[in-house]
């Protein structure tokens, strides 16, 4: 069972290292890539987590970027957590998305809104802070019932609490992993309503794969990126995208597996100079 897509508490996730490695090999998983959001913070512990579990660790990031001037997201595989370019891209969103957050907190406050930038970092912990951690907050002080709810009344793009975020873009993002020895596939194309254009001027730029399987894309939609995948020679992979039942709960390990010829061509596509 291979798992590309997973998500810690050093981003939005519900677990912390130790206990979301134990999750996926309970699960089954034998190798699983924990790509939290523009962080690489959580992966030391992942590693020596896994190692006990014998379970093969891919260290990765899942960066969040701007093509067409709507949010798409890069997972990067295969990466070193410790190179220069990716940890400091890495430090300067911290700043970015606690400056981002305080702006949100204000316009909910402004709606009338009883939520404080305190109870965002109580929830978050030494996460970095992401829209998720608000949307739970919502949901603890009762002004909406689900994480859905929050992002479809206040933090969606373009919605009232909304704060546009750092830009950096595709072609950036994805020689940020090439730089540190990874692999570069565009994050569940059909959430981001991606079409295949913009797929094939991402592969123009160096984009290895494109994750086909992933549990919001029903059957049909995964028929359709496999063979664009097939057209652009890209490979296709697969991830639960799991950050805890709290957060996504229909999001489990297990519920999708990615093809071991698929992953063996991805890792063959890592960077001679890694």
């Amino acid at each position: 069972m291979i798992d590309l897509h997973s998500h810690t508490t050093a981003s939005d996730g519900q677990y912390p290292p130790h206990e979301q490695v134990a999750l996926a090999a309970k699960a089954g998983v034998t190798v699983l890539a924990v790509t939290d959001h523009d962080t690489t913070a959580g992966l030391a512990a992942c590693d020596e987590a896994a190692r006990a579990k014998n379970l093969r660790l891919i260290p990765g990031i899942e960066i969040s970027c701007i093509h067409y001037r709507r949010e798409v997201h890069i997972l990067g595989h295969f990466i070193d957590p410790a190179d220069v370019k990716l940890t400091a891209y890495a430090l300067q969103l911290v700043d970015e998305r606690n400056k981002r957050m305080e702006l949100m907190v204000k316009r909910l406050v402004a709606q009338g809104v009883p939520v404080t930038m305190e109870q965002v970092r109580e929830l978050a912990g030494d996460a970095t802070l992401t829209r998720p951690h608000l949307a739970r907050v919502l949901v603890e002080l009762r002004v909406c019932t689900s994480n859905k709810e929050a992002f479809d009344r206040f933090l969606g793009d373009g919605k009232s609490a909304w704060v546009p975020r750092f830009e950096l873009s595709v072609e950036d993002a994805i020689s940020l992993i090439h730089g540190a020895g990874g692999t570069a596939t565009i994050a569940h194309p059909g959430s981001s309503r991606v079409n295949r254009l913009e797929v094939e001027t991402m592969t123009k730029s160096g984009l290895d794969g494109i994750e086909a399987i992933h549990k919001d894309h029903p059957p049909s939609q995964r028929e359709l990126f496999q063979k664009w995948a097939k057209e652009l020679g890209l490979c296709c992979t697969a991830g639960s995208d799991f950050h805890g039942e709290k957060v996504a709960p229909d999001r489990q390990f297990g519920s999708v597996g990615m093809d071991v010829g698929e992953f063996q061509a991805l890792e063959a596509r890592r960077p001679r100079s890694s």
